[in-house]
């Protein structure tokens, strides 16, 4: 167990590098995109979404990939910021076209 920690510790993405280090914070960036799934679609940008998220997330992952070392830890927050960017930009998507008028307009009957 020892040397496989050790093994962490001493990678060339690990704690002891920026590597590690930028996309672990990056996380907090996919958290409160995820916090806002509560907000409600009106409030969602497209500028944002399309991007800050989902085409970063797209774009970083692939790079991640081909980058010597790989590093796993920057793949898997921009895979969730892409996820998560995608996911508001459907909200978004089905509230701006899909969405019957019914449910938005009030009602003129009375």
């Amino acid at each position: 167990m020892a040397s496989k920690l050790q093994a962490i510790w001493n990678h060339p993405a690990g704690p002891k590098t920026i590597h590690f280090w930028a996309p672990t914070f990056k996380w907090g960036i996919s958290i409160a995109n995820i916090a806002d799934f509560a907000k409600p679609p009106e409030k969602i940008s497209y500028p944002q979404q399309i991007g800050i998220m989902a085409c970063t997330g797209v774009v970083w992952s692939r790079y991640s990939m081909v980058i010597t070392p790989k590093n796993w830890n920057l793949f898997s927050v921009n895979v969730a910021m892409a996820g998560t960017g995608l996911y508001q930009l459907s909200r978004k998507i089905r509230q701006d076209y899909f969405c019957d008028e019914k449910e938005t307009a009030p009602s003129l009957e009375g």
